[in-house]
This record gives structure tokens, sequence and C-alpha cells, in this order.
């Protein structure tokens, strides 16, 4: 069924215009953008506030969103953090799994998200042992993104190694699959459908010993499939290379062709010139995570030299300790003020690209992140009336999102045409609030 939106003002890069009408086909992609229309035209819903396309998670890993304030008791560093992230991963069973993103995902679609890229290695059993569906964990995740309403990207990761050749310890035996060519047997289980895009990921360079980085390298080329990685997210991770094999983890993943215009890193903290040239002249992207790289004191990576140099720019919420792709946008920017004591690195619809059109690309949805003919019918309305929002003119619809809007300020989100979050509520996941409540406590039960 076709239907007709009218947005009192909406960004549609790079200016804003009022009165703007969009078409959707039965596909749910746009047919029509009109601007100039005074007042919605007869039977169309009306978008009062500032909408934007929407926006696209490009890292997230569900599970984590457990460990929120749990984490933040006392002190310690990645390593230790990971210990606890691993305890929250040792219980998780497929409905177990799908309850809880399912909540997680519908939290995002509160905050504006209408796409994920789930980075995902928690393929198998404890212990180990396959599920009668070796896909089961990861089909969990596919129907708990259609069950809230947003897209997925499922990078499913190989992870086969504790680190540079170790064999997987006793949490870690769950995500291996042994090989990298036994994980592409399994991965190659897994199919495309109208919601969700399978792509893949070396979890980083300590899980995927070197010479087996070239498996998912090619799996994901001969699929003209994303291919994500975490990359230089810690000094001990670039000192352990160098250790390995004499190079750093980038030099590394550019000799085992790993480095391409579909690949992205996650992170990409701790970068050589070298690293930052290699990534450039590859088109690698770059996702920023910069809420979990704060939590985590992982550092401030260089993101303004990545992206002059040619590597796109995306961001991700990664481990949950907040979601709000506004707030990653608005953090990009201020770290890198803080750490140069100057201001204006990127403009607001810099900002506000790289967590619409240019995060969709990196996971492979390159017909999404515009209000465009041709684009999914994927809308984000941002009050214009809170407290944080009240007093700009609508004209600075960009700064307004990305320096002054919270997720909390989203009134809808629509995907594919469909409203999926109208007046603030989650039309297929009443209470979210609750449902987040209930699934993270079976984890601790």
């Amino acid at each position: 069924m076709q239907v007709t939106y009218w947005l009192e003002h909406a960004w549609i890069d790079p200016s804003v215009e009022s009165g703007v009408v969009v078409e959707v086909a039965a596909d749910g992609r746009i047919s029509a953008v009109r601007t100039g229309v005074e007042a919605p035209p007869p039977g169309a819903t009306a978008l009062r506030g500032l909408t934007v396309p929407g926006l696209a998670n490009a890292h997230s890993h569900a599970f984590h969103r457990a460990l929120r304030s749990h984490v933040q008791v006392g002190s310690g560093t990645f390593w230790t953090w990971r210990d606890t992230m691993y305890s929250y991963a040792d219980r998780l069973t497929p409905d177990t799994y799908h309850d809880l993103a399912k909540a997680v995902y519908a939290e995002m679609a509160l905050t504006g998200i209408t796409t994920v890229g789930e980075f995902h290695y928690l393929h198998h059993a404890p212990g180990g042992t396959p599920y009668a569906d070796p896909n089961a964990m990861g089909e969990a995740l596919i129907s708990a993104a259609a069950e809230a309403g947003i897209r997925i990207t499922l990078l499913d990761t190989a992870y086969v190694s504790s680190g540079f050749g170790q064999a997987p310890d006793e949490h870690q035996q769950r995500f291996s699959d042994g090989t990298t060519e036994a994980w592409a047997e399994r991965a190659s289980l897994l199919k495309d459908r109208d919601h969700a895009r399978i792509g893949a990921a070396v979890h980083s360079v300590r899980a995927v010993p070197a010479d087996q980085l070239s498996t998912v390298a090619e799996w994901a080329k001969g699929r003209n499939a994303a291919l994500h990685v975490h990359l230089s997210e810690q000094v001990k991770e670039n000192e352990a290379c160098l250790a390995a094999h004499g190079c750093t983890p980038t030099q590394l993943l550019a000799e085992h062709g790993v480095l391409s215009e579909r690949t992205v890193g996650v992170h990409n903290t701790h970068m050589t010139d070298e690293d930052i040239a290699l990534l450039g002249n590859s088109r690698t992207g770059t996702c920023m995570c910069p809420t979990t790289e704060r939590d985590l004191a992982d550092g401030i990576g260089p993101a303004v030299a990545l992206q002059k140099a040619g590597s796109p720019l995306s961001l991700g919420s990664d481990s949950h300790a907040v979601i709000d792709l506004f707030e990653e946008a608005r953090a990009m920017e201020l770290n890198e003020r803080l750490r140069t004591q100057t201001r204006g690195h990127w403009t607001a619809a810099q900002l506000l690209r790289a967590a619409t059109v240019d995060g969709h690309a990196a996971l492979g949805w390159n017909d999404a992140g515009r209000i465009e003919a041709g684009s999914f019918a994927d809308l984000v309305t941002v009050t214009l009336d809170s407290v944080r929002t009240a007093g700009p003119a609508a004209s600075l619809g960009a700064e307004i999102a990305v320096f002054a809007a919270s997720g909390a300020d989203v009134k809808h989100t629509v995907v594919g045409g469909k409203h999926v979050v109208r007046d603030g509520r989650h039309e297929l996941v009443g209470d979210v609030a609750g449902a987040l409540a209930s699934s993270i406590a079976a984890l601790r039960d």
C-alpha cells in the first residue's frame, strides 16, 4: 500500500526544507519528494518537527547492553571489562539472546536507528558444541531485528584464536568454529532477506591467525558483502602484533588482502601514519564508537586524519553504554576538540552524514540514508520543542540534531514507510523498558 508523509521540516542534505511531501511506494522506497508544501495533503501522515534520514548504527554487540552500569562499578581496564563481558556471554541461549536483542533493537528504534550492524561472534553453546541449527544464535538476532522493526546487517564473525595462534580459552570456545574454513562453511548457510543482509567480520588480528585472514576476505569478496574488523583498539594489541609478525595490525591486514572499499575498521584508535595511508588508499572505512571508546578508556582515534586520507567515517554504539547516534556524532567532534584544543573539525552536516548515508553504506545498504527518490523510506523526526531543542530556528536542523538533541527527542521512526515509533512509543514492542529489564534479569538469575 502506498503512503504519504508530510514533513514539517526536513534535512535534505545539505540544507533544511520546510513543508516536504514524501511519497512511499508499496516496496517501502521513496517514489517522490516535493518541497514547499505548506500543509499536509489529504490523507498524508504529518511528522511535525525536524525529520532526518534513518540512522545507521554500524557497530553493535547486542548482548553488551546487559553490562550497562554493572561495568561502571569500580575501576579497571579494557581487559578486566572483558572478563565481565565473558561472564554474561556464557549465560546466553538462542531464546534469551533473542529476547534481549529484540529489546535492544527496540531501544535503538526509539532513538532513531533504522539499521544496525551486528558484529556477531557468539555462535555455539558453551564449550563450543554447535546447536542443532549451527546458526541458531545468528538467526535469533535476525528475527529480533524483524520483530523490533529495524534492518540488520549480520556481520558473522570469524574468531578462532585467543591471541596470535593460541587456542580459544574456556569462554571463547563458543565463539570458535575451529578454522576459518569451517567458519565460512557455517556462515554460507545464512541468507539475505528483505530486512537482513549477511556480512562478515574478522574479530581482530588476535583472534584470526594471519594465514587464515584471506579466507574471510575472499568469502566476503565473493558475495560483495561488508567486511568489518576490530582494529588497533588497544595499544596492547599493536604491541602483540609487532612481536608476533613484525608489523602493525593494519599492515598485517593489508598484506593478506583484507583492506578494501567494502571493509570497515572498527575503532582504528592507535594508528601510525603508514596505517592511516593504507586505510585511506584502499578506501577502507572507519567506524568510530566514541561513547564506548571513552567508557573503556581506549583513547581518541585519528578520525580527522583518516577521513582526509580517504577513509569514510561511520558511527556505532558498540558496547551500548549509551545508545544514541546523535551523541556518537557529537562526541566525535567534541573528542577532537579536547585533543586539539580547536573547534569545528566537521560541520554538523558531515557528522549527520556519518550517522546516516555513510553508516548505511558501511553496512552494505547503499539504498538507504537519504531522503530522495529510490531510497528506502526511513525517516526520523526529532521534536523541536523539548528543553534541549527549543529555541533555534529550524533552518539550523543539522546543528540541532547533532549538537542539541538526544535520542530521547525522537518522536517518530519510520522504516521502509512503516511507522515503528509513533509519538515516542514503539508500535511493536509496547514496553521497551520492561522488555530490557526482564531480558537482562534472566541473565542474572
